[in-house]
């Protein structure tokens, strides 16, 4: 635990962490510094001069980002002639900013705006000037208006923390601009279309491409919840006026590494009122889907599930809500009485992967060790995971990498071992042996005849040494890199592929027959879908059943297809690859008659006569396995192979081609 300091910031008594600069001191004690270039979590870098604050004893004004607390230090944050710096400072920015304040769409959330406002400015006092800069407005997501910009640096910031690194200064004095390398537009610069820097930006600089005219901040209504496109279950505020969506924002505590969304996750929910929903049941008559009363679709689908029974089998995306998989496990071992019911995540992880791994705070993780994954914010294969990485090495943290391939964040990473990772694992398991960490006979023996490489002498030094290390690794290698935990205390995370498999599988989602593949090859009588599987071609089964949102190829196959709402329509619960209970909250209603997962399960269970309930005791429970770590051979587990980027594109397919991404994906495969 890090020691506390006491100082006043005016007149008021604060305690803070040793290291805390003045301008998070003074919000912990309910004071605002004003500021224009500082973000929290990164280190301040003085550039805006608006956060100068008086430390008695002091020469001259220091500033508050880069000024750490001392104990017994006497803080004043506002006096008459640090609020006339202060107002200088704005008077200059605003002689070269467009006084639009009436028509911008970022009145209200503009800083600088709430600045003037504070410091009574209505108009420069400076001759004003006007760069006109070309606005860079050749893609559907962001829009660049550099005439706005006020040069803080936040989008450059966080644009090289999270190592995309594509924005920049360009020029120098009063000339100077942001921009991409040769002042090519986004789609050329290898802009990854995550909009962080849009969060960032404290004016209309930079700002969502379709947000003109479709409402201020004051008229929408945001629901904070969380998004459901990858394995990361990243947290996100929605915002929606009159009914509709209008934009997604990542959301999170500011300052932590975790606050990043992607473009799938941002700029994904156009395909939520797309032509691609199903929005009413359907039937197959003839050869052909047809319109169909909720009564007749469920009427014929548990006609079929009651004569299969256990010769039916139930698949679904481990991308569903926990209270979603606990009424589809109760609706397939009580109701349609089948042990054939399997889920994606099966593709990817064992059963005890998702159950057993740890829960872990990435923002306090001082050495990474990253196994057998390769996260990458280009390739959208667990992108925040890659970013969040990358934050925490450009604050101090070490990464250690084991991959038998190539891997994009090695080019941060301390230690590099590309090797079979199992037999990494096995040889950093040794030299921790070998440092007097005690460690059982199993598995002393298992290593006794290796000999540690440098780097696995390096990574176990580090890991020895550190203060919260943590390990992501891929979950066919959680078992191999638990028996790090037997060693030293570190926090073994087995990261999957879909937001909530961890809650899938603690909730039952796990087969007892027939797995995922089996299923999808034929096997089973009728087959009963759930969610965007990734299945083009119809499996070899009497009768199909697809309770998707989007008319996927699989369900123009089907023989039943029930309308589901999307995650932006349903509320719920996941657990994150992290561990974390996540909040999923309902932003629009479901679209036409469709409806979420568990409630269509539970109508149809009633027609079938054995009507199901949720109960949030029992889910609670499922959620509380817990296993003390025990040496396992080192070893990867096989059948667990499923290319990430493949299979995310595939179960992502129908929101990709059903909004504004569709371009993106153009221009990627253009490049």
């Amino acid at each position: 635990m890090s020691k506390t300091v006491s100082l006043k910031i005016d007149g008021k008594d604060v305690k803070v962490p040793e290291g805390t600069n003045l301008i998070d001191a003074a919000q912990a004690a309910g004071v605002h510094i004003p500021n224009l270039c500082y973000l929290k979590g990164m280190k301040g870098i003085g550039a805006c001069r608006m956060c100068l604050v008086e430390v008695e004893g002091a020469k001259g004004h220091s500033v508050g980002c880069i000024t750490r607390v001392k104990e017994g230090m006497n803080v004043k944050t506002t006096t008459p002639q640090i609020e006339e710096t202060r107002k200088f400072i704005l008077d200059l920015i605003l002689s070269m900013h467009p006084l639009d304040c009436m028509t911008c769409t970022k009145a209200g959330v503009c800083t600088l705006q709430q600045y003037a406002y504070d410091h009574e400015i209505k108009e420069s006092n400076f001759t004003r000037k006007k760069f006109g800069y070309p606005v860079d407005a050749a893609n559907p997501f962001i829009k660049r208006d550099s005439d706005y910009c006020i040069l803080c640096g936040r989008c450059v910031r966080v644009c090289k923390e999270q190592g995309t690194s594509v924005l920049d200064f360009m020029g120098r004095g009063v000339g100077s601009k942001i921009g991409t390398a040769m002042d090519k537009p986004l789609q050329e610069s290898g802009c990854t279309f995550c909009g962080s820097c849009v969060d960032a930006c404290p004016v209309n600089a930079l700002l969502e491409a379709d947000r003109w005219r479709k409402g201020r901040e004051w008229d929408y209504t945001t629901t904070n919840s969380t998004c459901l496109s990858c394995g990361n279950g990243c947290d996100i505020v929605v915002s929606t006026k009159d009914g509709g969506l209008v934009k997604v924002n990542s959301e999170g505590d500011e300052g932590s590494v975790e606050k990043y969304i992607c473009a799938t996750g941002r700029f994904g929910f156009d395909s939520v009122s797309s032509d691609a929903r199903v929005t009413s049941p359907l039937i197959r008559v003839n050869g052909e889907l047809k319109e169909a009363a909720w009564k007749d679709a469920l009427a014929l689908a548990a006609e079929k599930l009651k004569a299969a029974g256990g010769s039916a089998g139930v698949i679904s995306t481990a991308g569903i809500l926990n209270q979603d998989a606990f009424v589809l496990s109760k609706f397939a071992s009580d109701v349609v009485k089948t042990k054939n019911v399997d889920t994606t995540a099966s593709l990817y992880a064992d059963a005890d992967s998702m159950k057993f791994s740890d829960q872990a705070d990435i923002d306090s993780a001082d050495v990474i060790l990253l196994a057998g994954l390769n996260p990458s914010q280009w390739e959208r294969v667990l992108p925040a995971l890659d970013a969040s990485i990358r934050r925490r090495v450009s604050r101090g943290a070490k990464l250690l990498i084991i991959n038998s391939g190539e891997t994009r964040a090695s080019s941060v990473a301390t230690v590099n071992m590309t090797a079979d990772e199992a037999s990494s694992l096995a040889q950093i398991a040794k030299a921790l042996a070998a440092k007097g960490k005690a460690a059982d006979k199993a598995l002393q023996d298992a290593v006794s005849g290796l000999s540690a490489t440098e780097d696995a002498e390096k990574a176990a030094t580090l890991l020895s040494e550190a203060k919260s290390p943590v390990i992501f690794c891929h979950p066919s290698l959680f078992t191999a890199a638990r028996n790090i935990a037997l060693l030293t205390d570190v926090k073994v995370v087995a990261v999957p592929f879909e937001a909530n498999a961890k809650g899938v599988v603690s909730l039952g989602l796990t087969t007892e027959g027939k797995t995922y593949g089996e299923m999808v090859s034929g096997g089973v009588e009728v087959l009963y879908a759930v969610g965007e599987v990734p299945a083009a071609k119809r499996p070899d089964v009497k009768f199909l059943i697809a309770q998707t949102s989007f008319m996927t190829d699989l369900a123009k196959q089907a023989d039943v297809v029930f309308p589901a709402a999307t995650f932006l329509e349903s509320d719920g619960t996941i657990i994150n690859y992290l561990g974390k209970v996540r909040d999923v909250r309902k932003s629009v209603e479901p679209a036409g008659d469709s409806k979420q997962h568990k409630n269509i399960l539970i109508e149809l269970s009633k027609v079938m006569g054995s009507p199901i309930k949720e109960s949030a005791a029992a889910m609670k429970s499922a959620f509380q396995a817990k296993d003390k770590p025990k040496f396992r051979p080192f070893e990867k587990k096989q059948g667990l192979d499923v290319n990430p980027a493949e299979l995310n594109e595939s179960i992502n397919k129908p929101v990709i081609y059903s909004s504004r991404l569709v371009w993106l994906k153009e221009v990627m495969t253009e490049a």
